[in-house]
């Protein structure tokens, strides 16, 4: 397995629309495992292939406390939605950013596990964020898209400040 490396706002690719998985082969499995790894090591709950710059419909989740509860949905879709539920969201590609976003507190969702099973997930709270935010990288939207235009251009001004500062750009 192999840590890969994770695309920070405000980075272009982030905005790419990813495509539908077509065949589940070794190598989506490969980056199936990658991605676990990859999130887990950089202390996230969730973590979908736009973020390491693959543009395929995949998420990776683990809400567990210990880390040991991976849930995998590849062509998510969510079928119904209810409720509202604010949570202090933050973002591996926005990092040491975090602000309350308002969700639908209780989602069904449908897709494929790593074995293009179909499965149907019930979610609340936290797991329905976390599929939500996954969900919204693989449409190229970013949860700082929820927040006013003065807040994110300064949030794109200070992780811009970090990267120089990094010497990522």
């Amino acid at each position: 397995m192999s840590i890969l490396t994770i695309l920070e706002f405000p980075d272009e690719q982030l905005r790419k629309k990813a495509a539908p998985v077509k065949n589940i082969d070794d190598n989506i499995k490969q980056l199936i495992d990658d991605m676990l790894e990859t999130m887990y090591h950089a202390g996230g709950i969730g973590l979908a292939a736009t973020q390491v710059n693959v543009h395929l419909q995949i998420l990776v989740i683990d809400t567990s406390e210990q880390k040991n509860d991976p849930l995998c949905l590849l062509n998510p879709e969510i079928i119904s939605k209810e409720g509202a539920f604010e949570y202090k969201e933050g973002c591996l590609s926005v990092p040491e950013i975090f602000e309350k976003i308002i969700r639908p507190s209780h989602i069904t969702v449908k897709g494929l596990n790593r074995h293009g099973e179909a499965i149907e997930i019930e979610a609340i709270d936290l797991l329905s964020t976390c599929i939500q935010h996954e969900m919204d990288h693989l449409r190229g939207k970013l949860f700082v898209d929820y927040l006013s235009t003065l807040k994110r251009q300064r949030i794109k001004t200070k992780l811009e400040k970090m990267h120089r500062l990094e010497g990522k750009e």
